[in-house]
């Protein structure tokens, strides 16, 4: 039961954290492009490439922490099923350039910056 506690409030966290930081980035970039979804995939990329690989060289720490920022954060920080319906609708209204562009640049520096957080965790750990 104390894992559902753990995903509760790291879910809670990254829920908060996506509304800042999607509309934060919206508001300072604008709308034309889905800024602010992008960012904050690429910045889970980069949380869970660290937070798993850090968790994982560390078996001695707590396992609640793999509850509370892989499962729970980063599951309620990312936004997959947004950054599909951005692209969607990008189709849908025929901007087929900006839906190919939002779709390989969330994919390509998705797995980048899965690396980079992986690598900075084998670093600093």
């Amino acid at each position: 039961m104390e894992k559902y506690f753990y995903i509760a409030i790291g879910g809670s966290l990254g829920s908060i954290a996506r509304y800042w930081v999607g509309t934060t980035v919206s508001d300072r970039l604008g709308s034309k492009f889905p800024y602010g979804t992008f960012i904050i995939n690429i910045s889970a990329c980069i949380i869970i490439g660290f937070a798993i690989t850090c968790l994982g060289k560390h078996v001695e720490l707590n396992p609640a922490w793999r509850f509370l920022i892989p499962v729970g954060f980063v599951g309620a920080y990312s936004t997959f099923s947004t950054y599909e319906w951005e692209t969607l609708s990008s189709i849908r209204t025929g901007a087929f350039a900006l839906a190919v562009l939002y779709s390989l640049t969330s994919v390509v520096l998705g797995i980048l910056a899965a690396w980079a957080g992986a690598i900075l965790a084998e670093v600093i750990t």
